[in-house]
Formats: C-alpha cells, structure tokens, sequence
C-alpha cells in the first residue's frame, strides 16, 4: 500500500471516498478496533461515519472531563471538561485507522477552538483521543496531512484516551430514528431523523465544511 503520507490531496481524497458505502452490519466484528473523536455535535459524528465501509459502528458519549458516568445536562451546561465524542468500531481489514483519521479531519472545521459550527463551548471543541502510542503517531501524521493541503495550522488537540463514557440512550441513532419529539426548536411532533436534517442545515455544518476542504469533504451533503 502507498503511504497515505506520500499522496497527493486529490489522490488522498480518492482512497478516502472509496470507504463509502451503506453501512455493512451493526455487529461488532471479533476483529474490531476504535478510534475516539470528537468533532462537535456527536449525533453528526456517529451520522457521517456510519456510512464508511468498515465501519461496525459508532457511539455517542463523552470523555475528557473530570466527572465519572456524566449526564448530557452536567456536559453541555459546562464546567466536566468533556466533550460530545464518537466511539468508531471498525475492522481494520476494511479501513485503516490513518484513512479514518483524514476522513475525520476533512469532516469538521480544524481550525476553531472555541466549538464547532453553530454549537459553543468547551463540550463542543473538536480533538482527537489517542489511546496508544501508534495512535498518538497516526493522529500527527494525519493533522500534518490536513495542514499540509490547507496550508495553515490546524488547532484541533491530539489528547490521550481516558474513561469513555457512553451517552444516554437518547443519543445513540439520533440521525435516524423515526421516534417523535412532542416538541422541539425545529417543530411539533418531529421525527428524530427530520430534527436531527434540519439542526444540522440551521447549523451550517456542511456549509462550513465544504467553504474549508471543497472536494475533499468526503460528508458534507451526504
């Protein structure tokens, strides 16, 4: 296999499209690994990288902070120090974590450090959670791509993996739930699946990340 390192832009986003597909399984293969993310809004997170081929799964939850088993309230509100996070099980036969990880990059705005897209505060920040040294190498590797190709520097942290913690059940699947809101900010009687299209429109992420990587945006508007 060629480095990913050695490729250019167009080429990279070539092999970074072919992981496309409908997600294959919701079972976790025995062969399974992880990366941990965190790119904002986690329903938007777990929404794109369903989709990748190798992809088993992603789960909502939260980790960085200070406070064990937190609820969503004690997060949004502040003052945990955790962020909305994406668990990502995928079969590394099928996708590489270094494919994933520039897939990862291309999908937020790297260079905001204060939330992402229309959602502010500290549990809106984007990272990376590296969980081994080999990580820790590949998630370097992989802002030097993104700094590389966008020519300026990426502020998105490579932190170390502490305590996952998995979100309410609420969460998981938002983004395709045909359970109902009996009232929310985008109407009445809303589907989950509908609310989730139409806060994820108001909040310009596919806007912002298309305006930041072109045609290298491998989520915006999927």
């Amino acid at each position: 296999m060629i480095p990913l390192k050695t490729l250019k832009p167009a080429l990279l986003v070539v092999l970074i499209a072919v992981g496309f597909t409908v997600k294959a399984t919701g079972a976790r293969a025995a062969e399974t690994e992880t990366i941990t993310v965190a790119g904002g809004c986690f329903w938007c997170v777990e929404a794109d990288f369903e989709k990748v081929r190798g992809v088993q799964e992603v789960v909502s939850g939260y980790t960085g902070g200070t406070v064990a088993d937190p609820t969503y309230e004690e997060v949004v509100r502040g003052g945990t120090g955790h962020y909305e996070a994406a668990r990502i099980y995928y079969d590394p036969a099928q996708i590489t974590r270094p494919q994933l990880y520039d897939m990862f990059f291309r999908s937020i705005d790297p260079f905001d450090a204060g939330g992402q897209f229309c959602d502010r505060g500290d549990s809106y920040r984007s990272a990376i959670f590296a969980e081994s040294e080999g990580a820790q190498a590949d998630a370097h590797a992989a802002r030097r791509r993104a700094e590389e190709e966008l020519g300026r520097e990426v502020v998105t942290p490579i932190l170390d993996l502490g305590p996952f913690y998995e979100a309410e059940d609420y969460h998981q699947d938002y983004y395709k739930s045909d359970e109902r809101l009996p009232v929310s900010s985008v109407g009445i009687a809303v589907p989950k699946k509908v609310a989730y299209e139409r806060y994820r429109d108001r909040c310009g992420r596919d806007e912002r990340v298309r305006e930041i990587w072109g045609d290298d945006a491998p989520f915006a508007g999927s």
